[in-house]
């Protein structure tokens, strides 16, 4: 389960990697998220989570859950949320500005076009 769990960290991971580096906005913005999706599943698979075991120690338990990664992860959704909500802002005030979707504000020249 370990490697199934590493594996699908890794290909998420790298999909957010390749998006981040697209030319475009809208690709930009899904790799981020895709980055934020695979930052909280590490976090959270990190907490060494238990079935069925307690959230507070007590003294018979032996096992309990740590209630840590769970708090840090719900509050990393929170937060990623509210900043996808503002990067997407950001790209359609960009568009509107420069009427282009790409990242540098202008459409890349090709052979033989001259910029304006």
């Amino acid at each position: 389960m370990e490697f199934l769990l590493a594996s699908a960290l890794g290909v998420v991971t790298a999909c957010g990697v390749y998006l981040v580096l697209r030319g475009r906005t809208f690709p930009v913005v899904l790799g981020l998220s895709l980055l934020g999706y695979a930052a909280n599943v590490f976090i959270f698979a990190m907490g060494r989570l238990a079935t069925g075991a307690p959230p507070v120690i007590t003294p018979e338990a032996t096992v309990y859950a740590d209630p840590l990664p769970q708090a840090l992860v719900l509050t990393a959704i929170v937060i990623g949320f509210g900043m996808t909500g503002f990067v997407v802002e950001l790209a359609l005030r960009a568009r509107h500005e420069t009427g282009s979707d790409h990242v540098d504000g202008a459409e890349p020249q090709r052979n033989g076009e001259r910029a304006l």
